[in-house]
């Protein structure tokens, strides 16, 4: 907003400081898919012939404070704890679907976008498995989930309160997803000081301590990618 009263030849390090400030520490991600915009866009300018000289999104985050260490940890909730949150998550008011959808999520582990974004085309209930499909997974492929019984429960409760949508979770409108947001504004108003991203950790927690499943396929369950290229290469089976 802060630029757009300015001719694109206009813009200078200033201009972009003035739009990253107010959001480079309180939206520290989006800050730095702003200033990534921002420069592909004056680039292009630039390319096409609309500006001369260097981008002033370089070095502009030598103006701006150092943002928090990007390695921290999600804030999750303890597994332990997990069972006594879904039984109040499913006596609060909130959304059916919000509801159904976080409890959908944290059985799978999967991440927000997947679950909101999942349709019926990819539940096999007769295999009891959901698979996600390549455009829809952070790591770029495939992922097949098994379904537990209370997965399929929830199932069929989102079927009867949409029969006619191509997604299982519906939003406002019969074939509108749910917002990005709608969980963890759910987890808000729960009071809960943890994230929706925070549930995988607890899985794996989880799967770490009270499980004899193999490290393998513990990362596989949460659709990790194998760091390993030698090893990514001779792994064929999804297990």
């Amino acid at each position: 907003p802060t630029m757009g009263d300015r001719r694109v030849n206009e813009i200078n390090s200033s201009d972009v400081l003035r739009a990253l400030s107010p959001i480079w520490l309180t939206k520290p991600e989006t800050a730095r898919r702003v200033r990534q915009r921002i420069g592909t866009v004056l680039d292009w300018a630039k390319a096409a012939g609309f500006r001369e000289g260097d981008n002033p999104v370089e070095g502009v985050t030598k103006g701006l404070p150092k943002q928090p260490d990007r390695g921290q940890h999600f804030a999750a909730m303890p597994y332990k704890d997990i069972p006594t949150f879904v039984h109040k998550l499913r006596g609060t008011s909130a959304s059916q679907f919000a509801k159904l959808a976080l409890e959908f999520l944290i059985l799978t582990a999967t991440r927000t976008n997947e679950v909101i974004e999942a349709r019926w085309a990819e539940i096999d209930v007769k295999q009891k498995i959901w698979t996600i499909p390549a455009e829809r997974m952070k790591a770029g492929r495939d992922h097949r989930g098994p379904l537990s019984d209370r997965c399929l429960a929830i199932l069929r409760s989102a079927r009867s309160l949409s029969p006619d949508s191509d997604l299982v979770f519906s939003g406002r409108s019969i074939n509108k997803s749910l917002s990005n947001m709608a969980l963890l504004m759910l987890l808000r108003r729960m009071n809960l000081d943890v994230t929706v991203h925070g549930f995988r950790s607890a899985f794996r927690d989880w799967a770490a301590e009270c499980t004899n499943f193999p490290r393998e396929v513990c990362e596989m369950a949460l659709a990790h990618t194998i760091k390993s290229k030698a090893e990514a290469a001779y792994r064929r089976g999804d297990r």
